[in-house]
C-alpha cells in the first residue's frame, strides 16, 4: 500500500515543501528511510516505531519503505516524525486515504506519542501558503506560528491519539473538534497581543547628552553606522542600548523576513508571535567568529542575521579581536552573508545599523580630526583596522562620533 503527505524543510533561509512517500509490501522486515537525510531525521523511523507501539498500534513485520521527495533536497530536524507516522497509518489502512491531502503536517513525536513542537514553521507556513495550501497540522505550541502566516489554518495537536481521530473524521466536522487558528492581516501585525513590559529602556529616559542625542537620531534616520567615544560612565552604552526605540517599526515584509530567521533559531516570543520591533544585539566581546557570522555543520544564523534590520551594538570595541571583526566587511557591503560549510551552503540576510562604543582614541581618528589625544590619559593605541570598518562613513560625514 502507499500513501503520500505533505511536509516541509528548511535549509539556511529557503523553506520547500516535501512529500513524504511511504510504501509497504511484503518481504524482510525492514524500516528503510532515503532522500538526502540528516542523522536527526534517520532516528525519525524508530521514534514512529515507538510511539505507534505505545498508542496502541503495531506495525506489521513488512518491508517499509520511506522516500523524501524530492531527494537531492537535504532534510534535517525532528519535525518529520508526524508526517511519516501518518503516511505509515495511511498505508496500513488505519485511517482514510487521503484524510490528510492538501494538509501540511510537521511535528516531532515523544515515545509516549506525545506531538512536540518543532523549529522553523513559519517560513515552511508562508511558503505553504503561496502553492495554495491553506491548512496544517502541527503540534500544539506551534499553532499561533503556524497561523501567523496569513491565510493558514493551523490546527494544533497535543498526541498521535488525538491526531488519528481528528483525521478520521468527515471534514465538515473536524473544526468543532479542534478548531483552527488563523489570522488576517491586521490581526498578525496587531500590538494588542503583546505583553507589553512594565519598564522598558526608552530613548526619552536619557537627560543631557543633547549632542550625542543629535548624532543618533541623525544615525537612525538614515541607518547609518555609528561609533561613539567618550570617557567611562558617560552614556555610551545607555545611548546605544536605547537607539533602537527611535528607529521605525518593521515593516510587514520585514517582520516575516525577521520572524522566520529567529524561528529558524527556535527564538521566536513564546506563543509564536511575530516580531514587530527591530532587535537589538550586543555580544560580548569574546564572541567567538561562529557566533558571530553563524556557521556550523549545517549552516545557522548568527549575531549579524539575528541583527538584521536591527542594531548590532558592539561595547568595548577595542577588545574585540581583529579575525571577529574581519567577518563584518561583508555583511556591512553586501548586507548578507555567505556561509560555506561540508553540509551546504547557506545565504543569510544581514542588513544591519552597527553600533560601537569605545573609551579611547586611535591615531587615525586623531589624524582625520574627529577626536583629540586625551590629555589626562595614556594613549593606549588602537589597531587601524578597526577604524577602517567606520572610516568610510566618519570622514565622509554620513554620521557622527562622540
Amino acid at each position: 500500500m502507499f500513501s503520500r503527505i505533505l511536509s516541509g524543510a528548511v535549509f539556511g533561509i529557503e523553506s520547500h515543501l516535501v512529500h513524504v512517500e511511504v510504501d509497504l509490501s511484503a518481504g524482510l522486515p525492514c524500516f528503510i528511510m532515503i532522500g538526502s537525510l540528516e542523522g536527526k531525521v534517520k532516528e525519525s523511523g524508530e521514534r514512529v516505531r515507538i510511539a505507534l507501539k505505545n498508542t496502541g498500534i503495531s506495525i506489521p513485520p513488512m518491508h517499509i519503505s520511506v522516500n523524501f521527495s524530492p531527494a537531492d533536497l537535504k532534510k534535517e530536524g525532528t519535525g518529520f516524525d508526524l508526517p511519516v507516522s501518518i503516511g505509515v497509518l495511511t498505508a496500513m489502512e488505519r485511517i482514510p486515504t487521503g484524510c490528510a491531502d492538501g494538509m501540511l503536517i510537521l511535528g516531532e513525536l515523544g515515545l509516549n506519542g506525545e506531538v512536540k513542537p518543532v523549529k522553523g514553521v513559519l517560513p515552511i507556513m508562508i511558503s505553504a501558503v503561496k502553492a495554495g495550501v491553506t491548512r496544517c497540522l502541527v503540534a500544539k505550541d506551534n499553532a499561533k506560528e503556524a497561523a501567523a502566516a496569513v491565510g493558514m489554518h493551523a490546527v494544533g495537536v497535543e498526541d498521535l491519539k488525538q491526531v488519528i481521530s481528528y483525521l478520521k473524521l468527515p471534514e465538515g466536522e473536524r473544526d468543532e473538534m479542534i478548531p483552527p487558528k488563523v489570522k488576517d492581516m491586521e490581526e498578525a501585525f496587531s500590538m494588542e497581543e503583546w505583553d507589553k513590559p512594565q519598564e522598558k529602556d526608552d530613548f526619552s529616559q536619557i537627560i543631557g547628552q543633547e549632542s550625542v542625542k543629535r548624532a543618533a537620531l541623525i544615525a537612525a534616520a538614515g541607518f547609518h553606522h555609528m561609533l561613539i567615544m567618550g570617557p567611562p560612565g558617560s552614556g555610551k552604552t545607555m545611548i546605544a542600548k536605547r537607539l533602537s526605540t527611535i528607529l521605525p517599526p518593521l515593516s510587514r515584509e520585514e517582520s516575516f523576513e525577521v520572524s522566520s530567521i529567529y524561528s529558524i533559531s527556535g527564538l521566536l516570543p513564546e506563543g509564536g508571535k511575530l516580531l514587530l520591533e527591530r532587535p537589538f544585539l550586543s555580544p560580548h566581546h569574546s564572541i567567538s567568529p561562529v557566533a558571530l557570522s553563524g556557521g556550523g555543520r549545517q549552516p545557522r544564523p548568527g549575531i549579524v542575521s539575528l541583527a538584521h534590520r536591527g542594531v548590532l551594538f558592539l561595547d568595548e570595541l577595542p577588545e574585540f579581536k581583529r579575525q571577529t571583526l574581519d567577518l563584518l566587511r561583508q555583511p556591512l557591503e553586501d548586507k548578507k552573508i555567505q556561509i560555506a560549510r561540508s553540509g551546504g551552503s547557506a545565504v543569510y540576510p544581514a542588513d544591519f545599523m552597527l553600533v560601537g562604543a569605545m573609551n579611547i582614541a586611535t591615531t587615525k581618528l586623531i589624524q582625520c580630526g574627529i577626536a583629540e589625544m586625551p590629555e589626562n590619559k595614556a594613549f593606549h593605541g588602537f589597531c587601524s583596522f578597526v577604524f577602517s570598518l567606520f572610516e568610510p562613513f566618519f570622514c565622509r560625514g554620513s554620521s557622527s562620533v562622540f
